[in-house]
């Protein structure tokens, strides 16, 4: 339990601090999910009970998560040259 709460907090920092390009913050998203998901799946073990639904549904959400954030960052890229976030305005279209 204490090496899911460091691996949170590591990928937590690292959101924090290396939020220069959106595909380093697409990542530490990403490692946060599969965090949650490693918890999720290893709590039913902890608790005997045999509860797979929300491992799943969480592990299907995350993939779609991410497959949005990547056209997201294909879409940028592609208007604006590059995958700054200190480029991109969103308050301009």
């Amino acid at each position: 339990m204490t090496l899911l709460i460091m691996m949170f907090s590591i990928v937590l920092l690292g959101l924090s601090f290396h939020r220069m390009h959106l595909l380093s913050t697409l990542l530490c998203l990403e490692g946060l999910m599969l965090t949650i998901y490693i918890g999720l799946s290893l709590w039913p073990n902890q608790l005997s009970t045999m509860s797979l639904a929300s491992p799943l549904i969480l592990l299907t959400l995350s993939a779609c998560g991410a497959g949005l954030g990547l056209s997201l960052m294909i879409a940028t890229a592609r208007s604006h040259g590059n995958d700054n976030l200190k480029t991109l305005n969103l308050l301009q279209c």
